[in-house]
């Protein structure tokens, strides 16, 4: 292994990170994410799979027009019309890349394909030949390739390579290895495919039994110079690899991989949220590198080994990674230019009339709050400064409640310049509230999850709320944060009310096609 060998990060994020039940993005947020990953020096961006529907098919296609600084890719299986499908997704970009799969394990090859071993090796070689007449950057993974007959997956591997693959990925689809056994398969496929110093080997591990970034390690430690990874480590079932951890381990430990990514680390906390928000799923306080625990200390000891020295119990400093801590920044006294620099220190950047709004939102909360933290400006941000057409806006809310008596309120909401009154009772006030809301919108919303976390610490904390709710089909998220836990689960419901009636009139996409296949 050469000091300093480079690993490319692979990010699905926008693919199969959304795949993750719930996680869906529509194409403004879509771009926004992988503007954020641009940005990070990410090397290649799978967009998406765009046979599998129009919505796909046109996302994959805008994030082509947009990103030139990183490849960007898109799935397709081993057939012409999926290979059609991406290849014309992908004419606008700069760099871009075909990524090909079929299934190699032999429960694969003879439950879901039902073919002979030598119709799969001749699948899989016409399939990157077709690609080849329409980009040549081609990416073949043999699905499945953890559980596959080692030598079968030789024979394949030097086959596709022979026919232009440039890249050859080795998914753990169904996340079944463990570091040790997988480093030895990409050891062993570096010593028994004859031709594979042509191709740079891939890795795409998924977390079932929680091994995936080690997995992953494991198979850099053996040659792989590819990670395929997701941010927050979203996607199907368990996840895949996360970004952030391989990012980090690879740079912290240097020593011992020899290896290093064209990563901007400083990024990832801001990247971190931005998916977060995007897709509904909070972070997890203990999550590493990214987790709002990840870099504090509670124990007397440590806290006293890192004032005397950092390193005494910080592997990685908190700003190499854009963690910003808990820095009082603003009071009620500040104005908007101080509000603006604060933010754009933080990685926010708003136009005029989102700043308009985040102003007002902070001139409120700092008449609410004795101390504003940065925690509490990206939650303003996130819930309040949200490129969805407000529909729906809440205007006022009066609530009865007690241990004694059945919850009551009144909820005023304005459209189109109309104020809108209803009262509703409930079994608690949020869900009181909640029907009040559907009385005016006439929106009919089943609730499917809902999330509430502290931004900060005290008592006069911000309660950031997640939910997530079905309308007549359409799953949508929505967040809002407020002083008080009722109003901001107002306006999480709302955020998700007024995508609803956005995605109404909308409704050119067509669904997507579940087609049961992943990597």
């Amino acid at each position: 292994m050469k000091k300093n060998d480079k690993v490319l990060i692979f990010d699905t994020t926008l693919r199969d990170g959304e795949q993750a039940p719930g996680a869906s993005m529509n194409q403004r947020e879509k771009l926004e994410v992988a503007q954020a990953l641009e940005r990070m020096g990410v090397d290649i961006i799978e967009a998406g799979f765009p046979v599998i529907s129009k919505g796909d098919f046109d996302s994959v296609n805008i994030v082509a027009k947009k990103i030139r600084n990183s490849t960007i890719a898109g799935l397709a299986r081993s057939v012409k019309k999926d290979i059609d499908a991406a290849a014309e997704a992908l004419k606008p970009a700069k760099r871009g890349r075909i990524h090909v799969f079929l299934a190699t394990s032999k429960i694969h090859i003879e439950h879901k394909l039902k073919k002979s071993p030598d119709e799969i090796v001749q699948m899989a070689v016409d399939a990157v030949k077709y690609a080849r007449n329409f980009c040549d950057d081609v990416e073949f993974s043999p699905e499945d390739a953890s559980r596959s007959e080692k030598q079968f997956l030789y024979r394949v591997l030097e086959q596709v390579i022979k026919a232009g693959a440039r890249t050859v990925n080795i998914p753990d689809t169904v996340g079944y290895a463990v570091p040790e056994q997988y480093g030895k398969l990409i050891f062993d496929i570096k010593n028994n495919v004859p031709n594979i110093n042509k191709a740079i080997i891939s890795v795409h591990c998924h977390d079932d039994l929680g091994m995936s970034v080690a997995n992953s390690l494991a198979a850099v430690k053996n040659g792989a110079r590819q990670v395929e990874c997701t941010i927050n480590g979203i996607g199907e079932r368990a996840g895949n690899a996360s970004m952030e951890e391989i990012v980090m381990a690879l740079r912290t430990r240097q020593d011992y991989f020899g290896c290093s990514t064209g990563i901007k680390t400083a990024e990832i906390c801001r990247t971190s949220r931005l998916v977060s928000k995007y897709t509904g799923f909070a972070v997890a306080p203990n999550k590493a590198i990214v987790g709002g625990n990840a870099f504090r200390h509670e124990s007397g000891i440590h806290q006293d080994g890192v004032l005397k020295e950092p390193t005494t119990y910080e592997i990685m400093r908190p700003e190499d990674v854009g963690f910003t801590g808990l820095g009082l920044v603003l009071g009620k006294h500040s104005g908007r230019a101080a509000l603006k620099s604060r933010l754009k220190e933080l990685g926010i950047e708003l136009n005029d009339q989102e700043l308009v709004k985040a102003f007002e939102r902070f001139k409120d909360l700092s008449d609410k709050k004795k101390e504003v933290f940065d925690e509490d400006l990206i939650a303003i941000v996130e819930a309040e400064v949200q490129e969805v057409k407000e529909t729906w806006a809440l205007e006022s809310l009066v609530v009865t409640s007690g241990t004694k008596i059945k919850p009551k309120v009144e909820i005023k909401l304005k459209s189109a310049g109309k104020v809108h009154v209803k009262s509703a009772t409930g079994d608690g006030p949020i869900d009181a509230c909640y029907m009040a809301v559907d009385a005016i919108t006439e929106l009919k919303g089943k609730l499917i999850n809902y999330g509430i976390q502290s931004v900060t610490q005290g008592q006069d904390a911000q309660g950031e709320v997640r939910v997530s709710v079905n309308f007549d089909g359409n799953k949508v998220t929505g967040i809002g944060a407020s002083t008080d836990v009722i109003e901001a689960s107002v306006k999480a419901y709302l955020n998700a009310v007024n995508k609803a009636c956005a995605g109404k009139k909308n409704k050119g996409a067509a669904k997507s096609v579940d087609f049961g296949l992943q990597l």
